[in-house]
């Protein structure tokens, strides 16, 4: 028997294959970032029930109390704690707010008449103005107010995951050794407990970090007579989270603040968030750097770009967990086994 020729395909057939494929991959590849930016909000949950254990191992540890009353205090009391500070300090913030949203227009407006008293300056503002369209500012405003929105969302859900990682971790970990064969169990809890600990060790650092930087900034710009200086150390605390750039973004409202005083005491804050942010990285660093893995500063800019670039504000702040979970894993799956096999070999 003679063998069937193959139909060729038309070219319109070869077309709407490639259409077909072509929707496929595209598909594949928005369900790959649903699903990362899913992961990005499990690892955000897990963080926060790494940081409520920690506690409760502390309040466990030093008052000798059953652990299930350990955790609710660690859980209901670091709700409260944070509900309390900022009752407390609600009508100060409220008035720095009102102060900073008056002060700052008027400080931005001096630095752009400054900017434009000379032919460069005078390019740099019209290459950053662009036309005033008012189309463009309805569609600003309604991405604020969509993007706010999906922020709430994202931080209703991480919280709901966070409760449940927190009250029952053993069914989560134990679904994940499920997984192993009973000769790759061991080694996945050992990865587990390592994670673990390199994440409590990071969330220690950045909590002990915000702390320190805002008492700090709020001494500094305090002393220096700078309007909203609570608000603007607690915006630093929160941007600590951010390596690198958040202390760059963190400076910028501040020395702003500052040129409404002079160019001097502009200079003078400048130095006081650059001396408090040494002060915090060399002494809350080597605290814990016995806990957390050691990344190169390199490495954590490139980690933060392309985690921005896939997941936005989230990736950025997750980057440095994310980037110590890949170390580990790469240590444990391949760099130890590959030196098992020189030693055997040898």
């Amino acid at each position: 028997m003679t063998p069937k020729k193959e139909k060729e395909l038309t070219y319109i057939e070869k077309v709407w294959h490639t259409v077909a494929i072509v929707a496929l991959l595209v598909v594949v590849i928005l369900i790959a970032r649903v699903a990362f930016n899913v992961l990005l909000m499990v690892l955000s949950g897990a963080l926060i029930a790494t940081y409520f254990h920690g506690l409760g191992d502390l309040i466990e540890r030093n008052t000798k109390m059953p652990r299930r009353y350990a955790m609710i205090i660690s859980v209901v009391g670091s709700f409260l704690i944070v509900a309390g500070l900022f009752y407390l300090m609600g009508t100060t913030i409220q008035h720095q707010i009102t102060l900073l949203k008056d002060t700052l227009p008027h400080t931005v407006n001096n630095f752009k008449a400054k900017l434009a008293s000379n032919p460069t300056g005078q390019q740099i503002l019209d290459y950053f103005s662009g036309d005033n369209d008012p189309d463009k500012v309805v569609v600003t405003v309604q991405h604020f107010f969509s993007t706010s929105f999906g922020v709430l969302g994202d931080i209703y859900i991480i919280l709901f995951l966070s409760i449940f990682f927190t009250t029952n971790p053993d069914v989560y970990k134990n679904g994940i050794l499920m997984l192993l064969s009973d000769q790759k169990k061991p080694l996945g809890q050992d990865i587990m407990d390592r994670i673990s600990l390199s994440l409590k060790g990071w969330l220690k650092g950045m909590l002990l970090s915000m702390v320190l930087l805002g008492l700090l900034l709020t001494t500094g710009l305090s002393i220096m007579g700078i309007p909203a200086a609570l608000i603007l150390a607690l915006f630093a605390g929160m941007l600590k989270i951010i390596p690198n750039l958040g202390s760059v973004i963190a400076m910028i409202p501040g020395v702003l603040l500052a040129l409404t005083i002079g160019t001097n005491t502009a200079i003078i804050v400048a130095l006081i968030y650059v001396v408090s942010q040494t002060v915090v990285s060399n002494i809350v660093v080597p605290i814990v750097q016995n806990r957390m893995i050691n990344l190169p500063p390199a490495l954590t800019i490139i980690s933060q770009v392309v985690m921005g670039t896939l997941s936005g504000v989230l990736g950025i702040i997750l980057a440095v967990p994310i980037v110590a979970i890949i170390v580990i894993l790469v240590d444990e799956l391949y760099v130890k086994k590959l030196g098992d096999a020189e030693v055997i070999a040898h």
